[in-house]
Protein backbone atom coordinates (compact mmCIF):
# COMPACT_ATOMS: atom_id res chain seq x y z
CA UNK A 1 0.00 0.00 0.00
CA UNK A 2 2.77 2.13 0.54
CA UNK A 3 3.87 2.70 -2.83
CA UNK A 4 4.02 6.03 -5.45
CA UNK A 5 1.78 4.17 -7.51
CA UNK A 6 -0.82 3.99 -5.67
CA UNK A 7 -2.32 7.34 -3.93
CA UNK A 8 -4.70 7.08 -0.35
CA UNK A 9 -8.10 8.25 0.19
CA UNK A 10 -8.40 8.59 4.12
CA UNK A 11 -12.09 8.04 5.29
CA UNK A 12 -12.12 9.95 8.25
CA UNK A 13 -15.49 10.29 10.29
CA UNK A 14 -16.43 13.51 11.62
CA UNK A 15 -20.85 14.19 11.77
CA UNK A 16 -20.62 16.96 14.13
CA UNK A 17 -17.36 19.04 15.18
CA UNK A 18 -18.94 20.17 18.50
CA UNK A 19 -19.57 16.19 19.58
CA UNK A 20 -15.54 16.37 19.60
CA UNK A 21 -16.02 12.65 18.63
CA UNK A 22 -14.09 12.32 15.44
CA UNK A 23 -9.82 11.46 15.10
CA UNK A 24 -7.42 13.29 16.71
CA UNK A 25 -5.20 15.25 14.67
CA UNK A 26 -2.03 13.45 16.19
CA UNK A 27 -3.42 10.13 15.21
CA UNK A 28 -4.52 11.78 11.83
CA UNK A 29 -0.67 12.80 11.35
CA UNK A 30 0.41 9.77 12.35
CA UNK A 31 -1.73 7.56 9.73
CA UNK A 32 -0.46 10.23 7.02
CA UNK A 33 3.16 10.01 8.04
CA UNK A 34 3.05 6.05 7.61
CA UNK A 35 2.06 6.33 3.91
CA UNK A 36 5.93 8.20 3.10
CA UNK A 37 5.84 6.98 -0.36
CA UNK A 38 2.22 8.06 -2.16
CA UNK A 39 2.59 11.34 -3.97
CA UNK A 40 -1.25 12.49 -2.94
CA UNK A 41 -3.43 11.54 0.49
CA UNK A 42 -7.12 12.89 0.12
CA UNK A 43 -9.01 13.69 4.22
CA UNK A 44 -12.02 12.65 2.73
CA UNK A 45 -15.70 13.33 3.94
CA UNK A 46 -19.26 14.37 2.31
CA UNK A 47 -21.45 16.78 3.05
CA UNK A 48 -24.34 16.40 5.99
CA UNK A 49 -27.14 17.77 7.66
CA UNK A 50 -24.17 19.52 9.49
CA UNK A 51 -22.37 21.55 7.24
CA UNK A 52 -20.29 21.35 4.16
CA UNK A 53 -17.30 18.46 4.27
CA UNK A 54 -14.42 21.09 3.96
CA UNK A 55 -15.73 23.07 6.81
CA UNK A 56 -15.96 20.33 8.97
CA UNK A 57 -12.39 18.69 7.65
CA UNK A 58 -11.02 21.95 8.52
CA UNK A 59 -10.58 19.81 12.43
CA UNK A 60 -7.23 18.88 10.76
CA UNK A 61 -5.47 21.69 8.62
CA UNK A 62 -2.42 21.42 10.48
CA UNK A 63 -1.92 18.41 9.08
CA UNK A 64 -2.88 19.70 5.67
CA UNK A 65 0.15 20.51 3.33
CA UNK A 66 1.19 20.37 -0.96
CA UNK A 67 0.66 16.66 -0.49
CA UNK A 68 -1.77 15.82 2.35
CA UNK A 69 -5.56 17.86 0.70
CA UNK A 70 -9.10 18.01 2.14
CA UNK A 71 -11.18 16.12 -0.45
CA UNK A 72 -15.21 16.66 -1.00
CA UNK A 73 -16.85 13.53 -1.75
CA UNK A 74 -19.91 15.36 -2.59
CA UNK A 75 -19.13 17.98 -5.25
CA UNK A 76 -16.77 15.13 -7.26
CA UNK A 77 -17.01 15.49 -10.76
CA UNK A 78 -15.23 12.31 -11.48
CA UNK A 79 -17.58 9.53 -10.21
CA UNK A 80 -18.48 5.95 -10.97
CA UNK A 81 -21.88 4.05 -10.10
CA UNK A 82 -22.30 1.44 -7.01
CA UNK A 83 -25.58 0.08 -5.85
CA UNK A 84 -26.68 -0.12 -2.08
CA UNK A 85 -29.69 -1.56 -1.56
CA UNK A 86 -31.05 -1.05 -4.86
CA UNK A 87 -30.38 2.57 -5.00
CA UNK A 88 -27.77 3.34 -7.73
CA UNK A 89 -25.43 5.73 -6.11
CA UNK A 90 -23.17 8.09 -7.73
CA UNK A 91 -19.33 7.68 -6.02
CA UNK A 92 -16.83 9.51 -6.33
CA UNK A 93 -13.63 7.95 -8.13
CA UNK A 94 -10.89 8.91 -5.00
CA UNK A 95 -12.86 6.12 -3.40
CA UNK A 96 -11.58 2.86 -5.79
CA UNK A 97 -8.84 1.09 -6.71
CA UNK A 98 -5.72 1.79 -7.62
CA UNK A 99 -6.07 4.26 -4.94
CA UNK A 100 -5.75 2.78 -1.26
CA UNK A 101 -8.58 3.68 0.80
CA UNK A 102 -8.45 3.91 4.52
CA UNK A 103 -11.44 3.99 6.93
CA UNK A 104 -10.33 6.01 10.25
CA UNK A 105 -12.70 7.10 13.25
CA UNK A 106 -12.93 7.06 16.79
CA UNK A 107 -13.51 3.99 19.10
CA UNK A 108 -17.31 4.16 20.61
CA UNK A 109 -20.06 1.86 22.02
CA UNK A 110 -23.37 1.16 20.67
CA UNK A 111 -24.81 -0.91 18.39
CA UNK A 112 -23.53 1.28 15.03
CA UNK A 113 -20.22 0.84 15.02
CA UNK A 114 -17.61 2.70 13.29
CA UNK A 115 -15.42 1.85 10.78
CA UNK A 116 -18.30 0.60 8.48
CA UNK A 117 -20.42 3.40 9.54
CA UNK A 118 -17.96 5.86 8.71
CA UNK A 119 -18.90 4.44 4.79
CA UNK A 120 -22.59 6.13 5.32
CA UNK A 121 -20.37 9.53 4.68
CA UNK A 122 -19.41 7.87 1.12
CA UNK A 123 -22.85 9.05 -0.03
CA UNK A 124 -22.48 12.60 -1.65
CA UNK A 125 -25.99 13.88 -0.34
CA UNK A 126 -27.00 14.96 2.98
CA UNK A 127 -30.11 12.73 2.61
CA UNK A 128 -28.00 9.92 4.37
CA UNK A 129 -30.74 8.74 6.81
CA UNK A 130 -32.87 7.09 3.76
CA UNK A 131 -30.41 4.35 4.66
CA UNK A 132 -30.95 3.87 8.46
CA UNK A 133 -33.57 1.02 8.14
CA UNK A 134 -31.26 -1.07 6.59
CA UNK A 135 -27.82 0.04 8.11
CA UNK A 136 -26.51 -3.06 7.66
CA UNK A 137 -26.99 -4.36 4.62
CA UNK A 138 -26.40 -0.50 3.26
CA UNK A 139 -22.93 -0.08 4.67
CA UNK A 140 -21.41 -3.29 3.67
CA UNK A 141 -22.86 -2.67 -0.07
CA UNK A 142 -20.79 0.56 0.18
CA UNK A 143 -17.80 -1.58 0.93
CA UNK A 144 -18.11 -4.00 -1.65
CA UNK A 145 -19.33 -1.47 -4.23
CA UNK A 146 -15.99 0.57 -3.87
CA UNK A 147 -13.74 -2.55 -4.09
CA UNK A 148 -13.67 -3.13 0.01
CA UNK A 149 -11.51 -1.18 2.43
CA UNK A 150 -7.85 -1.23 2.25
CA UNK A 151 -7.08 -0.62 6.14
CA UNK A 152 -8.97 -0.13 8.93
CA UNK A 153 -8.15 2.16 11.88
CA UNK A 154 -9.73 3.26 15.40
CA UNK A 155 -8.67 5.54 16.97
CA UNK A 156 -8.79 4.69 20.49
CA UNK A 157 -7.61 7.77 22.01
CA UNK A 158 -10.49 8.17 23.84
CA UNK A 159 -13.70 5.74 24.20
CA UNK A 160 -17.25 7.38 23.71
CA UNK A 161 -20.33 6.75 24.51
CA UNK A 162 -23.00 7.94 26.14
CA UNK A 163 -26.57 9.69 24.60
CA UNK A 164 -26.01 11.30 21.40
CA UNK A 165 -27.53 14.82 21.67
CA UNK A 166 -27.44 17.30 18.98
CA UNK A 167 -24.16 19.75 19.11
CA UNK A 168 -22.93 18.43 22.93
CA UNK A 169 -19.93 16.45 23.43
CA UNK A 170 -20.18 13.00 23.89
CA UNK A 171 -18.88 11.13 27.27
CA UNK A 172 -15.49 9.87 26.70
CA UNK A 173 -12.70 8.16 28.54
CA UNK A 174 -9.31 7.85 28.23
CA UNK A 175 -7.97 4.85 26.39
CA UNK A 176 -4.85 5.36 24.47
CA UNK A 177 -5.48 2.98 22.46
CA UNK A 178 -5.14 2.17 18.30
CA UNK A 179 -6.43 -1.01 16.61
CA UNK A 180 -5.41 -1.43 13.04
CA UNK A 181 -5.65 -3.86 10.94
CA UNK A 182 -5.92 -5.11 6.88
CA UNK A 183 -9.00 -7.06 7.64
CA UNK A 184 -11.69 -4.33 8.25
CA UNK A 185 -14.19 -6.75 9.89
CA UNK A 186 -12.20 -7.91 12.70
CA UNK A 187 -11.03 -4.18 13.31
CA UNK A 188 -14.46 -3.39 14.58
CA UNK A 189 -14.72 -6.91 16.08
CA UNK A 190 -11.81 -6.25 18.32
CA UNK A 191 -13.14 -2.75 18.60
CA UNK A 192 -16.28 -4.15 19.70
CA UNK A 193 -14.33 -6.20 22.50
CA UNK A 194 -12.66 -3.45 23.59
CA UNK A 195 -15.79 -1.69 24.52
CA UNK A 196 -17.81 -4.78 26.09
CA UNK A 197 -19.93 -4.82 22.99
CA UNK A 198 -21.20 -8.38 21.38
CA UNK A 199 -19.50 -7.85 17.66
CA UNK A 200 -23.07 -9.69 16.16
CA UNK A 201 -25.19 -6.39 17.90
CA UNK A 202 -23.66 -4.38 15.09
CA UNK A 203 -25.69 -5.16 12.18
CA UNK A 204 -23.16 -4.34 9.33
CA UNK A 205 -20.88 -7.04 11.70
CA UNK A 206 -23.64 -9.58 10.96
CA UNK A 207 -24.46 -8.71 7.17
CA UNK A 208 -20.34 -8.99 6.64
CA UNK A 209 -20.51 -12.00 8.48
CA UNK A 210 -23.19 -13.65 6.46
CA UNK A 211 -21.06 -12.10 3.35
CA UNK A 212 -17.59 -14.12 4.40
CA UNK A 213 -16.02 -10.60 4.38
CA UNK A 214 -13.74 -11.28 7.53
CA UNK A 215 -13.69 -12.36 10.80
CA UNK A 216 -16.14 -11.79 13.73
CA UNK A 217 -15.26 -14.68 16.20
CA UNK A 218 -12.74 -12.50 18.87
CA UNK A 219 -11.03 -15.64 19.28
CA UNK A 220 -9.97 -16.86 16.03
CA UNK A 221 -8.40 -13.23 15.74
CA UNK A 222 -4.87 -12.68 16.04
CA UNK A 223 -4.35 -9.45 18.12
CA UNK A 224 -0.55 -8.14 18.36
CA UNK A 225 0.86 -5.97 20.67
CA UNK A 226 -0.69 -5.32 24.30
CA UNK A 227 -2.82 -8.59 25.36
CA UNK A 228 -6.33 -7.65 24.54
CA UNK A 229 -7.80 -8.97 27.92
CA UNK A 230 -5.49 -6.59 29.77
CA UNK A 231 -6.58 -3.45 27.05
CA UNK A 232 -10.60 -4.43 28.01
CA UNK A 233 -10.12 -4.49 31.76
CA UNK A 234 -8.80 -0.60 30.98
Amino acid sequence: MNTEARNVTIKVGIYDQRNLNYPAVQVVRAVVSSFTRPRRILLAESDNHQGKALDRLQVWKEVFSNRVVPFDLSHDPNVREGSVCGERIQFSHALFKPNVLVSLHVLRRGTGGSIFKNLLGLVPDTRKERFHDNLGAALVDMAEAIGGIDLAILDGTYAYGGEWKEGEPLLRERRDLLVVGRDAVAVETVGAALVGEDSLSIPSLVVAKNRKLGETNINRIEVLGEPLETLKGQ
